[in-house]
């Protein structure tokens, strides 16, 4: 079974540079990633540059400057570059007459969306009204619709359902990542996992709403080394699904939306 990392940074200047990811790849049995560019870093030079020189093994998600009066046309030059996919914010807007113009362009590329946000604008009104009008291509929610850390919400937790609701979009995806992202470490650590596991409730509710076919896995390499690190964040998780259904969320389903072989 080919595994797929979909959520990876890498950087010269800040994180680390690709041969730590690599190195952690082989180290772990994952046969591809895809490199999805940090927030507010619009420069993706580096993530081709290494897709050049690892094209069976990396793939590129891009950022472009929304704000750019020619966004539309930079996005379709990366497009041509390569990239499989575009990283926007939920809240992302165009200028103009069009505030989906973006999302619209990378529709049209036919390039999938990988979307950061908090949980509040992933639950709110407005950004429901953009799944519901770009439905051609998969949209991607990053780090469990951002219901991945407990921010206070009480039962019977309306944020993380409207969240999960938006499954009723047959072109919404999820990403899961590393069970220290959700789960807080017991102190002082303790084999075998030293987590408080309570909150795989959230997992068991993504699963719920999304099904393994719209799931996919991504270790948020490298903040994940300050958790339960890189190994941890792949093997725990799949732990946690029959292996019938850890075909899809470890690389099947990541294959299908971002076209790898």
């Amino acid at each position: 079974m080919p595994i797929v990392d979909t959520h990876c940074h890498v950087s010269p200047i800040w994180y680390e540079p690709v041969e730590s990811l690599l190195f952690q790849m082989d180290r772990c049995g994952v046969d591809q990633a895809v490199l999805v560019q940090m927030l507010g870093q619009s420069d993706n030079r580096y993530q081709f540059e290494c897709i050049r020189r690892h094209p069976d093994r990396l793939a590129g998600v891009v950022i472009v400057d929304s704000d750019r009066p020619d966004a539309r046309e930079r996005l379709a030059q990366l497009a041509d570059q390569g990239a499989a996919g575009v990283r926007l914010r939920a809240a992302t807007r165009s200028p103009g007459d069009d505030p989906l113009a973006l999302w619209r362009q990378a529709e049209a590329l036919g390039l999938p969306i990988s979307v950061a946000g908090d949980a509040a604008s992933l639950a709110s009104p407005e950004f429901a009204q953009v799944a519901a009008a770009i439905t051609g291509v998969p949209i991607i929610l990053e780090h469990l619709g951002s219901v991945n850390h407990p921010d206070g919400e009480a039962a019977p937790y309306d944020r993380r359902s409207r969240v999960f609701a938006l499954a009723q979009h047959p072109h919404l995806y999820i990403k899961i990542h590393g069970l220290g992202e959700i789960c807080p470490r017991r102190m002082p650590p303790t084999p075998p996992i030293p987590l408080d596991l309570t909150n795989l409730t959230l997992l068991d509710q993504a699963y719920a709403a999304f099904g393994p076919q719209r799931m996919m896995w991504g270790s948020d390499y490298p903040p994940v080394a300050g958790r339960e690190g890189y190994a941890n964040a792949l093997a725990w998780p799949q732990g946690h699904f029959s292996a019938e259904d850890g075909i899809w969320i470890f690389g099947a389903t990541a294959q299908g939306v971002y076209g790898l072989g």
